[in-house]
């Protein structure tokens, strides 16, 4: 069968005309509307220099992952440098600058900082720009600021590699696309007839079905749903990223994309699982919170042991972190230093009791944080 032979939900009568069996979804809502204001009482309780450093972590995550959904690798150094600076965090050595890091950041700022301003067309054209400052998109020219013409054929919703990939729907001819938009946003501007988690769960899903633009629909549609979590929330500041935990299941929501566009307007099953994918995206911040405090608490109790830049920089990878094992010689690699300087480091760090040999054997000595008492 190919795509020709399916009704989309936007070819039904009914369109867009959007039902579902709230009291099915009401526990799960229940469950994230208190999973939100747990939240939001740890970011105020945490004090505002470690909020900003919790925002930066979020939001950060929320800029790479977003974009490595759609097999766009983004440099993290790059990313959290730009959020850095507009958001008047000191982080020291500024990163490389990008036009293409700064336009996805400006977007995902843009769209949950400036959340109350209305959504337009015009709003929606700056995002598109930003996202594409060449007008290419990879070696192809794409339409930016503007809506897409179809001139290379139908709009169809792929995932995979090129080569590889798999079309799960194809979206709305182009000719429609100028009044489907604007009923989007009256909807999308208009005081939330649903709970405004659901209606979050709906505008991701309805953006996605239009997909109105050449190139970048799904980053653009995971920032309208961000839009809508922050009206919800009623706040600018993000603890939690939803596009860091589709990114983790990225094969299930494009398989709940494709079952949704070739059901019915009955989208239950869809809200079900953004709802659940929107709860892990906040329990996994509870980890990045405690993280953050933790990282704290540690300063704080070394707060007047002496330590060098060396010292500095190599601590706060243990405590982000370490991939593997912490040996005399990383230390020297990591650190741009000898190995004799390395093992100064270590052992003035072994003696101050800020640091402990592993008791794992190997061919290596490694070394751990020590724990608190």
């Amino acid at each position: 069968m190919n795509s020709g032979d399916y009704i989309y939900i936007w070819q039904r009568q009914d369109w867009p005309h959007w039902r579902y069996d709230l009291p099915r979804l009401a526990g799960l809502l229940a469950q994230v509307h208190y999973a939100q204001g747990h939240l939001l009482g740890r970011m105020n309780d945490i004090g505002l220099g470690l909020r900003d450093v919790a925002t930066l972590l979020v939001l950060t995550e929320d800029v790479l992952k977003t974009s490595e959904i759609e097999g766009e690798q983004l440099n993290p150094q790059a990313v959290r440098s730009s959020i850095a600076q507009r958001l008047g965090v000191d982080i020291g050595a500024v990163g490389p600058s990008d036009r293409h890091v700064d336009g996805v950041v400006d977007m995902v700022l843009d769209a949950t900082g400036n959340f109350n301003r209305a959504l337009s067309a015009e709003r929606l054209f700056g995002w598109h720009a930003a996202l594409f400052p060449t007008g290419y998109s990879g070696m192809s020219t794409i339409r930016t600021g503007n809506w897409r013409d179809d001139a290379q054929g139908s709009m169809q919703v792929v995932s995979g590699r090129i080569g590889r990939q798999k079309v799960h729907f194809e979206a709305p001819p182009a000719p429609l696309l100028e009044t489907e938009i604007a009923g989007f946003l009256r909807w999308f501007n208009a005081h939330p007839e649903h709970d405004p988690v659901i209606k979050a769960g709906l505008a991701h899903l309805w953006f996605v079905t239009l997909h109105p633009f050449d190139d970048g629909n799904g980053r653009i549609a995971r920032a309208v749903g961000d839009m809508a979590l922050a009206r919800a929330e009623q706040s600018t500041q993000r603890f939690y990223s939803l596009s860091a935990q589709i990114q983790k299941e990225r094969h299930k929501y494009y398989d709940m994309l494709e079952q949704t566009q070739k059901g019915a307007l009955d989208v239950s099953d869809w809200l079900e699982w953004f709802l659940s994918c929107l709860l892990r995206a906040m329990q996994s911040a509870e980890v990045t919170l405690s993280s953050v405090l933790g990282k704290a608490r540690f300063w704080q109790r070394w707060a007047a042991t002496p330590l060098n830049d060396r010292q500095i920089k190599l601590i706060n990878r243990l405590l982000d972190g370490f991939d593997g094992k912490l040996t005399s010689g990383k230390w020297a690699a990591i650190a741009k230093c000898s190995t004799d300087t390395a093992l100064r480091d270590i052992t003035d760090l072994i003696a101050s009791g800020i640091l402990m040999k592993s008791e794992a054997g190997g061919r290596s000595t490694s070394y751990l944080l020590t724990p608190p008492d």
